[in-house]
């Protein structure tokens, strides 16, 4: 995403590939022939190609009007897409602290009836606020046209997950596959052409003890860590030392997956023509010069997401059950913890709101994505504005001269601009340079997730009555430590205790109220 403001930051090629002029410039250049030929032949010919303007201002104002509404209304699905992100980000953070926090480390075994171990309920937790950040990551590849799992930033969340509706996995076929994961595999298969696949190592089926399994498990005992994560990924090692820059899967789990990951963000690949697109007009022309690669497989190129102009296409809207079947995960494990009594009610309704929070929030982003403007608005809009522009030089001949062809290109790069800005922003989810950056979301998502986890729950009487605590400054600048040890202050008289403390509050608010007005 490119959010600095253009005239007082250095230009650079992403940020010219950010603009609208790919899309418009055709238009621009076929308006401004226009104008050229308009002027020629009145100023070279006894022909005056000219006619009043008095429908030049109405029709004007009109058509202003009209676009000023188009691109208000895209810019306000824009906003709404970036406010639904979050309200994710906010039910995230809500549930992984009931998890973390509400939900007992002590716990006993009703079966057992032995104390569970705290490792036990840790893994647990840990586990379910794991499947909080993976839903996040699966709605943001629903909204890029992305189906399935096997992604390196989802799959390693949510590959605990049963597979199967039988227990016995020994036994299970395809047919006892459950929903996630047999649209994942038919996705996987499906989509494999459209996206650059990393390698990964095969894994057997569940419950299969085969010398394959034993070899790879031995191969992976004599790996470290980074080496496992790059041989998992097929990472060359100059990618490798690219990596180290800024890798986020690197925080991820290291799991073995029966089908190719594919990356995490996967944008169409830059090339020159998206840089200097009139050179796409040479292309046509070497085009039925070249020989037939019939043979060789058909890598994505950054031609399968512009037309011949340059423009940009729309992808494919894809559905994916992946982020309701996390919610149905949550939902059962809020029912499993009331069941065994786990939850408070109050607790439990936070926990259920959190969830139905995050099931409206993906409702609406689907909504917005799946939902364009109508064509015939799209459609009469665009010819009103083409009418308009091939008739402007026409208007504007006789009080400009040869002035009319900046002029009518001026007019066709700021119209057509702001026609187009409207069109590409009404679906902000995509890898265009002016979406949304939802991987920085999910990134965002997932730090905050994990700050959750890595507080420790200690007891209040830890922390709070300690030399490093002065509760009542400025009034009085003791730490809570010396108020308690200091039994002779008045603080700990039966009839002056509290008392003094109010009369020391009051001091402090007085204090605070001098020192922080100017």
């Amino acid at each position: 995403m490119v959010a600095e403001n253009p005239l007082f930051s250095k230009w650079s090629l992403k940020k010219f590939k950010a603009t609208v002029i790919n899309d418009i410039w055709p238009e621009v250049l076929f308006f401004s022939a226009v104008a050229a030929m308009v002027s020629l032949v009145s100023d070279l010919t006894r022909h005056k190609l000219s006619f009043s303007s008095a429908m030049l201002t109405v029709l004007g104002t009109v058509l202003g009007l009209v676009i000023s509404f188009r691109t208000s209304s895209a810019y306000e699905r824009y906003m709404e897409g970036r406010k639904l992100w979050t309200a994710i980000a906010l039910s995230s953070r809500n549930l992984a602290q009931i998890i973390w926090i509400h939900v007992p480390f002590e716990r006993v075994n009703k079966r057992t009836g032995e104390q569970k171990s705290v490792l036990e309920i840790t893994i647990e937790k840990k586990s379910m606020i794991n499947l909080v950040q993976a839903y996040s990551v699966a709605v943001k590849h629903l909204l890029r046209g992305e189906p399935g799992v096997y992604y390196e930033d989802l799959y390693p969340l949510v590959c605990f997950l049963p597979r199967y509706s039988t227990h016995v996995h020994e036994n299970a076929t395809e047919d006892d596959m459950l929903p996630m994961w047999k649209a994942s595999a038919m996705d996987a298969k499906k989509h494999r052409t459209a996206h650059t696949l990393t390698s990964s190592r095969p894994l057997s089926p569940v419950g299969s003890n085969s010398e394959r399994d034993q070899e790879a498990e031995k191969e992976l005992s004599e790996l470290s860590e980074d080496q496992i994560y790059h041989s998992l990924r097929g990472r060359s090692q100059a990618a490798q030392k690219k990596a180290r820059k800024f890798d986020p899967e690197m925080a991820l789990p290291v799991v073995y997956s029966e089908h190719p990951l594919q990356p995490a963000r996967n944008p169409p690949k830059d090339s020159i023509f998206d840089y200097l697109p009139f050179l796409r007009i040479f292309k046509l022309i070497v085009s039925p010069f070249r020989r037939s690669k019939k043979s060789q497989p058909e890598v994505p190129t950054s031609a399968t997401t512009r037309t011949f102009t340059g423009k940009r296409l729309k992808p494919e809207v894809v559905d994916s059950n992946v982020p309701l079947e996390i919610t149905l995960f949550l939902s059962n494990y809020m029912a499993w913890l009331l069941k065994n009594g786990q939850l408070q009610p109050a607790t439990a309704s936070a926990f259920l709101s959190a969830i139905s929070a995050l099931q409206d929030t993906v409702t609406n982003l689907d909504r917005i994505r799946n939902t364009p403007l109508p064509f015939a608005y799209q459609a009469h809009l665009r010819i009103s504005l083409w009418l308009y522009l091939f008739f402007l030089p026409f208007q504007v001949w006789s009080s400009f001269g040869y002035l009319t062809i900046p002029g009518t290109a001026f007019a066709s790069f700021l119209l057509l601009g702001f026609l187009e800005i409207g069109q590409e922003i009404e679906n902000p989810f995509n890898y265009d340079l002016n979406d949304l950056d939802l991987d920085s979301f999910c990134l965002s998502v997932q730090r905050e997730l994990h700050e959750i986890t890595a507080h420790s729950c200690p007891e209040p009487d830890q922390f709070i009555f300690t030399a490093w605590n002065q509760p009542f400054a400025p009034g009085d600048r003791r730490t809570a430590e010396e108020m308690l040890n200091d039994v002779n202050h008045s603080y700990h008289g039966p009839e002056t205790g509290m008392h003094s403390i109010r009369r020391t509050l009051l001091k402090s608010w007085w204090d605070v109220d001098q020192m922080t007005r100017t």
